[in-house]
Parts: structure tokens; C-alpha cells; sequence
């Protein structure tokens, strides 16, 4: 079993690691072993694992667990950036989110990280040209996780969602890599047009809890939107906007907000 689990640790860490934690969970509390076994412990890879545990959350009367886990065992096996990009995300999650003590955690409680990974799915079938399927997915991520993400939507590696209860991202919106966001975000548009209306958010952007990004507008590298803000302008890479409407403020203050988590802007 060592030896197993070294082999395992050199070809997936991320995967390795969440299996060990698993195994110590429960340890420390049986009532809990029958969720980690059929969650975690009963699967060989993080794939097979990410599977269950989005169909056995967005399951309903429509749409039996069987049949959704069928379809994202399918995606998974079309597309191995689907599981690459969770592995980034609880890595990110784990290291930005002082609530997350280990890398266990996202995967079986965190609903920021798990309708990220749904809707990387959901994104597949749109991809696929399966759109009917994939608004399945959305609505049931909005019903369960009151998040609500269009399909179409591209989402980076590395991405950590804090709280995430009342996430709106709208269909032509693109989040890049290492990107940190808290509850209430809002990536949106400004009217009815229907071409490309909504914003652009660059790479270790921090956007703040119920920040409102309008339009399609684009928000630089490493940038900072202050809480509550309302952006309807193009932000440069590097810097704090904060307002309504939101305004530059200063430097960002770091070379990677998302990373760093600061949210205090102290002037200059």
C-alpha cells in the first residue's frame, strides 16, 4: 500500500493527497465514513471522483445521477483539462482560503469550487454543440448552488470563489487564470444587445464580495474591484478601482492580488 501510494503521489499529488486526507477523515469520524468512501476512497482518480460527486449534487426528478454521471465521466474523458483545472482550483482554493485547512475540503463541501467544476462541464457540452443538455447543467447549478453561470462562459485554471452564494456570470464573460472572487460578483451586461456584452477579467484579478462588472469591458492583469464597486469602465492591469462608479483608487499593491488576498486599500 506505501509503495501504491508513493507511485500515486509522484504521478498525481493533488489526487495523493486528497486520498491520504480522506483516509484520515475517517479516521477521526466514522459517521462521516460512508460519504468520503463513496465520494473519495471508492474512485481511482480525481476524475471519477469529480463525476460522482456533480451528478449525485444535481440529480433530480428529471435527470437521474446515473445518467449525469454518465455524461460527465464522458466529458472528462474527451477533455483532461476539465480535471487539470480542478486540480488548479483546489490548489488555489487551499492555499488563498483561510477556511480551507485541506485540499479534502472543496471537493466535498465547498460549492463555490464544486459549480465551478460543474459548469466546467456544462461548458464542454456547449463546446459540443449540446446546449439544451448543457442549460441543464446551469440550472440545476443555480437551483443548488445559487450560482448562476452560462454555459458558454470560459473560466481559467486557478479559481477561487470565497462564499460564493449569489455568482452571476453572463454568457460572453471571460475569467482568466488565478483568479480570486467573493459572494455576490456579478459579470454582467448592460442592456439587451446580444453579441459580446459582458466583461473580460484578466489573470490574479481579486474581485471583491458583490463587486458589479458591466459591460464588455476588460479588467487588466493583477487589478483590484474594491467590495460593492460598480464597474462600467476599462480597469488597467495593476491597479484598485473602488466606487460606484468605480474609479482608479491606486497601484494594486502586490504583483498578485488574487493570490494575496489583501482587500484593504491604504493609500498612497
Amino acid at each position: 500500500m506505501a509503495e501504491k501510494r508513493a507511485k500515486l503521489a509522484q504521478l498525481d499529488p493533488v489526487w495523493a493527497r486528497i486520498m491520504g486526507e480522506a483516509e484520515a477523515a475517517v479516521a477521526d469520524e466514522p459517521l462521516l465514513g460512508g460519504m468520503v468512501h463513496y465520494s473519495i476512497l471508492h474512485h481511482p482518480t480525481i476524475e471519477r471522483a469529480l463525476s460522482y460527486r456533480i451528478s449525485l449534487k444535481l440529480a433530480n426528478g428529471e435527470m437521474s445521477e446515473q445518467m449525469l454521471r454518465e455524461i460527465c465521466d464522458e466529458a472528462h474523458g474527451a477533455d483532461p483539462n476539465l480535471a487539470l483545472a480542478a486540480r488548479a482550483d483546489i490548489t488555489a482554493t487551499f492555499e488563498r482560503d483561510p477556511a480551507c485547512h485541506r485540499f479534502l475540503q472543496p471537493l466535498l463541501f465547498f460549492k463555490g469550487f464544486q459549480a465551478v467544476q460543474a459548469h466546467r462541464v456544462a461548458n464542454w457540452l456547449w463546446r459540443e454543440g449540446r446546449r439544451d443538455l448543457s442549460y441543464f447543467f446551469q440550472m440545476r447549478c443555480s437551483e443548488v448552488f445559487g450560482i448562476d453561470i452560462h454555459p458558454a462562459a470560459r473560466i481559467g485554471r486557478g479559481i477561487m470563489i470565497d462564499h460564493a452564494h449569489s455568482i452571476v456570470i453572463g454568457e460572453t464573460a471571460v475569467v482568466g487564470d488565478n483568479v480570486s472572487m467573493l459572494h455576490s460578483v456579478t459579470l454582467g451586461g448592460t442592456g439587451k444587445e446580444e453579441q459580446d456584452r459582458h466583461p473580460k477579467i484578466g489573470d490574479n484579478v481579486l474581485i471583491g464580495a458583490g463587486a458589479k462588472v458591466l459591460g464588455n469591458i476588460k479588467v487588466g492583469h493583477c487589478s483590484r474591484i474594491a467590495a460593492g464597486s460598480v464597474v462600467l469602465s476599462e480597469v488597467p492591469p495593476c491597479k484598485t478601482v473602488a466606487g460606484v462608479p468605480a474609479r482608479i483608487v491606486g497601484e494594486a499593491g502586490c504583483d498578485q492580488p488574487s493570490v494575496e488576498m489583501d482587500q484593504l486599500f491604504r493609500g498612497e
